[in-house]
């Protein structure tokens, strides 16, 4: 393909007129090109340059080599040179010789731009009878050579990096600002432009465009543009990026790996290494580290990294010359830090990736490099087998290695099931001893196992494990009193009633403690040891971190309190508590009574957070016996399963007897009078209640030297109750019960009398009627809680049930209360008339009227008018 010329120069008078003209133009040139060509081609001489030079000093003005983008997508190579001056003697003059490149066109043979540069191709004046001659090719000149090359790029060596980082930009973004090249000689832009198309792809360089000098760089449009000191400045102008060569170099770090990588095979002398040249830094990196070009870290890391994306690609013998151009600078563990974290992870990944490609002579070196910088810098611990190390290796690390591996291992400073489970690992590799270390290295483990994550509810648990040890403070007791309005007594009694908070599953165990614990049995015994100490200590949280984590505790004997925790978190909440309590203690393989602190493991884990039933703790009182309660420290758990239990439990009143037997000598005063209590209302409506209920509950009561917890007061008080107006009631307790002044007791009085099972008495027994209303009529004005209390009754209660009996069930209440005495019948027909029940009300609350006397008959209704006996 013949490619277009033009020649542009100041010429005398012709056809296209006189000055700066085209004197020389192919065929088939249009003339918007010409004019488009005409605003690329022009030159002027540096300002301080002579106005009037000799044919010794044209020779040293600056050429303008230019490559420029045309509109219409092609390309225009030209030359410019200052000729001095014109055909008129009128200084000024330049030639330029252009060619025009068409979309897609390139030079002869493929030739990049750059390579154009002083070539004898180029003419100095317009050719005799203004038609250029064909150009077939471009021999370059000597100035572009590879060694003239490789001598400019090492005087430029400390300018490289930051003019290669540029170019990166430039060439992955066309619109990114342009790049000034200042030189004191043109020739010097012409080596940075050609240093510039070698490291890029060669497509890439094709479409570079250039200019080699001009006075304004503003005005030029090409990518890179080169200019002398006295071009005017754009230094302070952000859309360029200025290299000014005849000044100080740059002194802040160039960061672009690409970059520095490219300077190195430039300082080098290796320009054929960018034969394929792309940006991407990997596999530049691997073919400067093959060629032996010493790297930086960064471009270590990224030779490593893309070896190893392609290791199934790269050829063996690549990788083991890579392997050893990255090992190169240091043996095993002789080197302390290998550099950045990203330099260790990206020669790790390549060890797992070439492993077993190569053979183990040829990954040795790595695997021990990648080890030993690991080990040194506090990087990721490999994992690495027995083969990866020759046995030379493996002596060398060992000798270099040991006293930072067992650091590490002792460093209470890293997560024990981390770092120095790692180590401890690779101590086996290497064959270091470090049995010496285990015990301290165990405990740490069993901590780290254990341990929950720092939410509120686990500070408060910690807290209350040291506050109450028998471990059942808050969260035990509290919270199922919570539930029923209970209050739990003695150590039992906590700040707080917030309910505990649920469990979290536990997490696996990590695949290097199932190892480690497998493979040393050392470590085994003391961390099991340690783990039970733990469970004992806190039984819950061990059960709850470690059930179903797959400890594998079968595989040390002893150890009971961690067994019992292990079964209790993988079955928790599966069969009767009973049955799952002796189910830990036979898991625990040793009898409670060799051992009582089982037995407070076991309740802890079966009752956490509540306590037993009645039923429940009279079982583990009868079947165990005192004596282990007493020495295991849950005595006041059986205790306070009495006090504390809800109404319904109807168990609690023989625990209470049981107790008494079992502990007469160890209760505190506030214990025995509550259980003394529990004792004798389990006697009422038997032959054993004899008389005074109400007194000798109250005298059991008031006869403690600390308050009786309220459950106790409230159960009793409710038992009492419901044998007052269950009946048949001496009327000399219910005088008891109305002088007590109990508040607390008539409300339970009139509760007891609310009952379903009260009315559908009175429905159905008029002899219970009768006597119901001889009781709740009986005693007004004797206390305003009494009088509350029966009225409420009296209206609530009998009368809409007695208005609902049949004529017949009303007779036989009649009867009833007639047999009983005049006044009764007749106080219960004036109260059963109808619309008499205000004024009667008033009658039966003691409000009479003035000077009325108060009764003195218990079973009166209303006294006698002349204050006498009836």
């Amino acid at each position: 393909m013949t490619l277009a010329q033009l020649h542009y120069t100041s010429a005398p008078p012709g056809p296209d007129g006189s000055g700066f003209r085209f004197t020389a133009v192919s065929a088939g040139v249009s003339q918007g090109l010409l004019r488009e060509a005409e605003q690329l081609i022009g030159y002027e001489p540096p300002r301080d340059f002579p106005a009037r030079p000799d044919t010794e000093q044209l020779r040293s003005f600056p050429k303008a080599l230019s490559f420029s983008e045309l509109s219409d997508g092609g390309r225009l190579l030209s030359r410019s040179v200052y000729t001095g001056a014109d055909y008129s003697g009128r200084w000024g003059n330049f030639h330029a010789h252009a060619l025009h490149l068409p979309p897609g066109a390139r030079l002869p043979d493929g030739a990049l731009p750059i390579t154009a540069w002083e070539s004898p191709r180029w003419a100095g004046s317009t050719p005799p009878g203004g038609h250029p001659e064909p150009i077939d090719r471009f021999e370059s000149s000597g100035l572009i050579h590879r060694d003239s090359l490789v001598a400019f790029a090492v005087s430029r060596t400390d300018r490289l990096a930051a003019f290669f980082a540029d170019l990166r930009v430039l060439a992955e973004d066309p619109d990114a600002g342009q790049i000034v090249l200042v030189e004191n000689d043109s020739a010097d832009v012409a080596r940075w432009i050609t240093l510039a198309c070698a490291v890029l792809p060669r497509e890439r360089a094709h479409r570079l465009t250039f200019t080699t000098y001009t006075r304004r760089p503003q005005q030029a449009r090409q990518q890179i543009i080169g200019a002398l000191p006295s071009s005017e400045s754009v230094t302070h102008d952000h859309r360029y990026r200025v290299h000014d060569c005849t000044g100080r170099a740059p002194s802040a770090p160039v960061t672009d790996a690409w970059a520095d990588l490219c300077a190195r095979i430039w300082c080098a002398g290796r320009p054929e290494l960018f034969q394929d040249a792309h940006l991407e830094v990997g596999p530049l990196a691997v073919t400067a580290l093959v060629a032996g070009i010493e790297l930086d870290a960064d471009g270590r890391t990224a030779a490593a990294r893309w070896a190893a994306e392609q290791a199934g690609a790269l050829p063996h013998a690549t990788l083991a010359e890579l392997v050893g151009a990255l090992c190169a600078d240091g043996k095993g563990a002789a080197v302390a830090d290998s550099g950045a974290d990203g330099e260790q992870a990206a020669l790790a990944a390549l060890l797992a990736r070439i492993e077993g490609q190569l053979p183990t002579s040829v990954t040795a070196a790595l695997a021990a490099r990648v080890l030993a910088s690991a080990v040194l810098s506090r990087g990721p611990v490999p994992a690495l087998r027995a083969g990866s190390l020759t046995p030379e290796t493996r002596a060398g690390l060992a000798r270099d290695l040991a006293p930072a591996i067992r650091s590490g291992i002792d460093d209470v400073h890293e997560p024990a099931v981390g770092r120095p489970l790692a180590l401890l690992r690779i101590a086996d590799l290497l064959d270091v001893d470090c049995q010496d270390l285990l015990p301290e290295l165990a405990g740490r483990l069993a901590r780290a196992l254990v341990t929950e994550p720092p939410t509120d509810s686990a500070d408060r648990s910690a807290a209350d494990s040291v506050a109450h040890p028998a471990g059942y403070g808050p969260g035990d007791a509290t919270s199922r009193a919570a539930a029923s309005g209970r209050t739990p007594t003695g150590v039992w009694n906590s700040p707080s009633a917030d309910a505990p908070a649920p469990p979290a599953a536990p997490a696996a165990c990590p695949p290097a403690l199932l190892d480690a614990v497998h493979e040393h049995p050392s470590l085994r015994i003391a961390l099991f040891a340690s783990l039970d100490a733990l469970a004992a200590a806190d039984p819950q949280t061990v059960a709850r971190m470690l059930g179903g984590a797959g400890l594998p505790v079968e595989l040390q004997p002893g150890n009971p309190h961690l067994r019992m925790c292990v079964l209790a978190g993988a079955a928790r909440g599966s069969g009767s508590r009973l049955a799952r309590f002796h189910e830990l203690l036979r898991a625990a393989g040793v009898s409670p009574h060799a051992d009582t602190t089982l037995l407070r493991t076991a309740l802890r884990l079966v009752w956490s957070g509540e306590l037993p039933t009645g039923e429940e703790a009279s079982r583990l009182l009868n079947e165990l016996g005192s004596d282990i309660h007493r020495s295991a420290g849950t005595r006041d758990l059986l205790i306070d399963a009495a006090l504390t239990a809800p109404p319904e439990d109807r168990d609690v009143p023989a625990l209470a007897v049981e107790l008494l037997t079992a502990f007469s000598a160890e209760l505190r005063p506030g214990q025995r009078a509550a259980l003394l209590l529990l004792e004798y209302v389990r006697l009422l409506g038997t032959e054993g209640e004899g008389d005074n209920w109400v007194t000798r509950v109250l005298q059991l009561r008031d006869s403690a030297t600390e308050p009786v917890p309220d459950t106790v007061t409230d159960r009793v008080f409710g038992m009492l109750a419901w044998r007052l107006v269950k009946g048949p009631t001496p009327e000399s307790e219910l005088y008891a019960l109305v002088r007590s002044a109990e508040p607390r007791l008539f409300a339970a009085y009139e509760r007891a009398g609310r009952l379903d099972r009260v009315g559908d008495r009175l429905r159905t027994v008029p002899s219970y009627a009768a006597q119901c209303f001889s009781a709740w009529s009986a005693f007004p004005g004797t206390h305003p809680a009494w009088d509350e209390a029966r009225n409420a009754l009296l209206t609530k209660v009998l009368r809409p049930i007695v208005r609902a009996l049949p004529a017949e069930d009303v007779v036989a209440v009649e009867q009833a209360l007639g047999s009983a005495g005049r006044g009764r019948l007749d106080a219960f027909r004036t109260w059963n008339r109808p619309g008499t029940l205000g004024r009667l009300a008033g009658r039966l609350s003691g409000r009479g009227r003035r000077g009325e006397q108060p009764s003195a008959w218990h079973a009166d209704v209303e006294p006698p008018s002349d204050g006498g006996r009836r």
